[in-house]
């Protein structure tokens, strides 16, 4: 028991949180809701200004958090748009890190089809972005045939051995624990060495995640969600108030009893339910909960 406590806790440290630009206007000060130097990921939804992403991640910068900006291939409308916002953003907010994906659209709107094309520019190195994440499917893609999904991520393993990249994997979220063990298995023996940033949901009821699509731009962000395979039915399901207490604890103890274990890193999705999963996090970091065999563990705090 001693041990899943101790699992618990390095499994969560580090975790990094997500917040759209809509939804970051409902939040009246980062330090409110989140500890010092948090990593915050902020999103790039399709059809959405990637002015307001640049605006959060100043925003949080001097707020005190580590922000990584998302940066959607598909929805790049341009080579030139791409160099100039990464200048921006490492010269304003002295951005370190981002996030490449490819995008929740069909038809590209610009220059780039898919995440490959992006890296090969070379231009997240020229501009300081020291540590990369990149898209990771353990539902598999909705847009990528399973051999695509394979061929790509063993292109992204060599691009980063080749360029002395810090990269790695950041998944959607999920809520069980043994097809995530199952997903890392397979891509390890396939050559994957990239380290998992593996997705968890927050605390948002459903009302909770409608109030927060209607902010975000409903077709948006409930598309991007809804791209899921089997997550958005389980989270429709569950009402999404649900803790993920026993996903946390059966993957915390994965990580520390298999020593190939790709899965370094927890990245929690708010979904528009911030404070509620916020005081989920620290309540869980700070001990405040007991281990139950059927839940997980039991937090021992009202949040």
């Amino acid at each position: 028991m001693s041990n899943d406590i101790a699992n618990i806790k390095k499994f969560l440290d580090h975790c990094s949180v997500e917040v759209t630009p809509g939804g970051s206007k409902k939040i009246e000060d980062f330090r409110t809701l989140l500890r010092p130097g948090t990593t915050v990921f902020v999103t790039f939804l399709p059809g959405s200004d990637f002015n307001d992403t640049v605006a959060t991640v100043k925003r949080l910068a001097a707020e005190g958090m580590k922000p990584v900006p998302h940066f959607a291939a598909r929805s790049i409308p341009s080579l030139k748009f791409f160099e100039e916002n990464l200048k921006i953003l490492q010269g304003e907010a002295k951005v370190e890190e981002a996030l490449l994906i490819g995008g929740g659209v069909t038809n590209p709107v610009g220059d780039f089809s898919d995440s490959m094309q992006v890296l090969r520019t070379d231009l997240f190195q020229k501009y300081g972005i020291k540590k990369l994440g990149v898209a990771g499917h353990p539902e598999g893609s909705p847009d990528i045939k399973p051999e695509e999904v394979t061929k790509a991520l063993l292109a992204k393993n060599a691009y980063a051995k080749e360029h002395g990249i810090d990269m790695y994997i950041t998944t959607q979220f999920i809520f069980e624990a043994e097809p995530v063990i199952e997903w890392d298995k397979r891509i390890r023996a396939e050559g994957n060495t990239l380290p998992i940033h593996i997705g968890i949901p927050g605390l948002a009821t459903l009302k909770t995640l409608i109030n927060h699509a209607t902010a975000c731009g409903v077709g948006p962000s409930m598309r991007v969600l809804t791209r899921q395979t089997g997550s958005i039915a389980k989270l429709l399901l569950s009402n999404g108030a649900k803790q993920p207490n026993k996903l946390v604890r059966d993957l915390a103890n994965y990580q520390a009893n298999d020593p190939a274990c790709g899965i370094n890193q927890v990245h929690l999705y708010p979904l528009g339910g911030m404070t509620k999963s916020a005081k989920w996090l620290y309540a869980v970091l700070d001990g405040n909960y007991k281990l139950d065999d059927e839940e997980g563990f039991e937090l021992t705090v009202e949040i």
